[in-house]
């Protein structure tokens, strides 16, 4: 089953002689339960790819289509509902909300749609992340890997459709990347999540089960499945 279904997808910025085409005829399927890397150099297209997977931004032309849901046709209203039930964002700035303790930052999103909270599945996520006792702690009192592994934890535990990863560890020193990339991939698997991350690192991306590389907008390799 495929999760995600992009068609000839465009994202234009820009008219005439300085128009720009951010996005250039992307096609892709990727199945469920899979950890996707998207690699690209800067302006390459790949962060606005990443929006347009998570209805941040609109397309041009073209169709994304979401666990059955096509985004095209959603209003913005829907659109908000949307993105908060079905995608989990990890982004490089963790964007935790600091006066709020660890716990109460990884069920933020949950609460916002006044659904009732899992929580033994948000307890496994804990524990799966390493963060069993800091539940109280507030961001500040984290390092940076602590703070990206609360993020993950807030993306994981509403159960999405889809996770959107912008550069995860673009903050993190390489030994902490590893770290953090290595639990991503784990808690993908363990809780049978998707997650599309971004990337400019060539050897990050080899982590993943699949690299689909974008160079001026256009899929120009897609590895195969290992």
């Amino acid at each position: 089953m495929n999760i995600v279904t992009v068609s000839h997808l465009m994202k234009t910025y820009g008219q005439g002689a300085n128009q720009v085409h951010a996005v250039n005829d992307v096609s892709l399927t990727i199945p469920a339960k899979q950890f996707v890397t998207i690699v690209g150099t800067s302006g390459s297209g790949k962060s606005t790819l990443l929006n347009l997977l998570g209805g941040l931004d609109q397309p041009t032309t073209g169709e994304v289509i979401i666990d059955g849901k096509n985004l095209s046709t959603m209003t913005e209203e829907e659109l908000t509902i949307f993105r908060r039930r079905s995608v989990g964002f990890i982004f490089q700035n963790y964007n935790l909300v600091p006066i709020l303790s660890v716990y109460e930052n990884i069920v933020l999103p949950i609460q916002l749609d006044g659904n009732k909270i899992d929580e033994y599945f948000v307890t496994q996520i804990i524990n799966t992340l390493g963060l069993t006792g800091r539940e109280d702690d507030l961001p500040n009192a984290l390092s940076g890997g602590q703070q990206q592994r609360v993020a993950i934890a807030r993306a994981l535990a509403s159960k999405p459709a889809i996770i959107l990863a912008d550069e995860p560890t673009g903050n993190l020193d390489s030994r902490t990347s590893q770290d953090v990339l290595g639990l991503l991939k784990m808690t993908a698997k363990e809780f049978h999540q998707t997650v599309i991350m971004i990337t400019h690192n060539d050897h990050i991306a080899q982590l993943a089960d699949r690299v689909i590389r974008i160079e001026d907008g256009h899929l120009s390799e897609e590895g195969e499945f290992r």
